[in-house]
C-alpha cells in the first residue's frame, strides 16, 4: 500500500517537472509552464496575472530567495508559492481587480479567472453599447490611439495608398 503511494507520488513529481527536447527543464506551477534556466523572481512572471511587483511580494511573503534557480524549488516550495497566489493577500494597489463590479470588493485573478473576467468586461460594454464596447466590436483601438497609418488589418488599401511596385531587372 506504501509502495503504490510513493510510485503515485513520483508521477506527481514527473509531471510537474517535464523535461523538453533540448534537455531543459520546465517546472509547472498554477497552470504555467516555467523554464528551469529562470531564477524564481523572473520565472514567476510567466504566470499570467503575476506581474515583477506580484513576484517580488510572493518570493518575500513565501521566504524563498529571489536568485534561486526553478528548477533548484522543491515540491513544498512549488505548494507554498502556489498557496500564496490562491490566497492572494497582498495590498490593494497591487491587485489587479479592483472593486469587481459583481462583487465589490479587491480581487487578484490569475491564469483562467482574469481571462474570463477580461472577457465578460468586454461583453458587458459592447451590451451596454458604450464608446468603448463600440471599438472593441468594430476592431478598432480603443485607448485613443490615431488611426490613419496603423490598424490597417484585413482591410483594403485606402485611396492614397498605393501598391509597392516589384523590382525587376528592368526596373532596376
Amino acid at each position: 500500500m506504501a509502495e503504490e503511494e510513493k510510485q503515485g507520488e513520483k508521477k506527481v513529481e514527473e509531471k510537474k517537472a517535464l523535461i523538453t527536447d533540448e534537455g531543459e527543464k520546465i517546472i509547472r506551477v498554477y497552470q504555467s509552464d516555467i523554464p528551469g534556466n529562470k531564477n524564481v523572481y523572473a520565472g514567476l512572471t510567466r504566470i499570467k496575472g503575476v506581474s515583477w511587483a506580484i513576484s517580488n511580494s510572493v518570493c518575500r511573503l513565501t521566504g524563498i530567495d529571489k536568485k534561486k534557480k526553478v528548477t533548484d524549488l522543491g515540491q513544498d516550495e512549488i505548494k507554498k508559492i502556489e498557496e500564496t497566489l490562491k490566497k492572494a493577500e497582498f495590498p490593494i494597489f497591487l491587485v489587479n481587480r479592483r472593486k469587481d463590479l459583481s462583487t465589490g470588493e479587491n480581487k487578484h485573478l490569475l491564469v483562467t479567472d482574469l481571462e474570463l473576467a477580461k472577457e465578460f468586461d468586454v461583453k458587458r460594454l459592447k451590451k451596454i453599447r458604450s464608446y468603448r464596447g463600440l471599438r472593441h466590436a468594430l476592431g478598432l483601438p480603443t485607448r485613443g490611439q490615431k488611426t490613419r497609418s496603423n490598424f490597417r488589418k484585413n482591410r483594403k488599401k485606402g485611396v492614397g495608398i498605393k501598391f509597392k511596385k516589384r523590382v525587376t531587372r528592368e526596373n532596376a
